[in-house]
């Protein structure tokens, strides 16, 4: 059993952090990306060509985190595979001793650098949980038995506000039958639209079966603000916020301080059960968020 899955199986807090994209350097540069996260989160999300750019693989990447002492959460989207080569992917990942996986559609190609590349789009991402928990069942799509089958932790994203705001209880439900048992959701800065989701979702039986995990993100400036804001599906901005940072004598400060706002107010929503990091600053600011916020380094965890 994966740490993640026994920290959210158990009803205590779990963290992720997202991993900054890899390039090239070997097991070196993973290390040193990790550095800033290690200490304090129970896994890290690697991610798969997001915002359709080319990076090295996640499965590389989540090898290599392995390797450096630190769980992954391998990310794969369903952009640039078919449904073999994603099966090969996460069955291969299994032979390496990878049980978290976090599935998603994927941004299409015409929002990344080579908008002239062909999408594959074979499976979407509640497809692709699924596939995974037909292989975690012992048998691959084509009814081929897979033996041993791979010891797999589940999850996928959802947004909890962005419109349709009526659709995405059903979405995160469609996924729980699946096959998925945990949703690390979309950045918000709305609060209101994580009560109302919870809510939504604590009514709907939906906390018992998901554990949810919704992102913090940590900025340094109002650019990045409206960058989210204008260019990232399913991320608002509010007006109030984005003047809130510009105005600051300290903008960078001003970003962490908001972050620091936003995650404690989301581990005081019912049913939340834990939170995804994603630090766009190379320092130490996950740590001095979870110093902040009373949450004990892994080792005291």
């Amino acid at each position: 059993m994966s740490r993640l899955e026994d920290k959210l199986g158990s009803g205590r807090i779990a963290l992720t952090a997202e991993l900054p994209v890899v390039d090239g350097g070997g097991v070196p540069e993973v290390e040193r990306r990790l550095e800033p996260l290690r200490e304090w989160v129970d896994a890290v999300n690697v991610t798969d060509n997001t915002a359709a750019h080319a990076h090295a693989s996640p499965l590389a990447v989540a090898i290599a985190t392995l390797q450096c002492g630190v769980e992954p959460v391998m990310q794969l989207v369903c952009r640039d595979r078919n449904r073999l080569a994603l099966e090969s992917e996460i069955v291969g990942a299994a032979m390496h001793g990878i049980e978290n996986l976090c599935c998603l559609t994927g941004d299409d190609v015409t929002d990344g650098d080579e908008p002239e590349a062909r999408a594959v789009f074979d499976l979407s991402g509640t497809e692709l949980v699924g596939v995974a928990r037909t292989l975690s069942e012992g048998r691959y799509l084509s009814g081929r038995p897979l033996d041993p089958p791979p010891k797999l932790f589940i999850g996928a994203v959802e947004s909890a506000g962005s419109p349709p705001f009526e659709e995405r209880l059903g979405r995160a439900s469609r996924k729980a039958d699946a096959g998925a048992r945990f949703l690390q959701l979309q950045i918000g800065f709305v609060p209101s639209h994580l009560e109302g989701f919870m809510e939504a979702a604590g009514a709907a039986g939906l906390c018992e079966r998901l554990a949810f995990m919704p992102s913090i993100s940590i900025l340094r400036s109002v650019r990045a603000l409206r960058f989210l804001d204008e260019k990232v599906p399913g991320v608002e901005v509010p007006e109030s916020v984005l003047a809130r940072v510009e105005n600051a004598s300290d903008p960078e400060e001003e970003c962490f301080e908001l972050a620091c706002e936003l995650a404690s107010h989301a581990l005081s929503v019912s049913g939340v059960a834990g939170l995804h990091l994603i630090s766009f600053r190379r320092d130490d600011a996950v740590a001095r968020l979870c110093e902040r916020l009373g949450i004990a380094a892994v080792a005291e965890r």
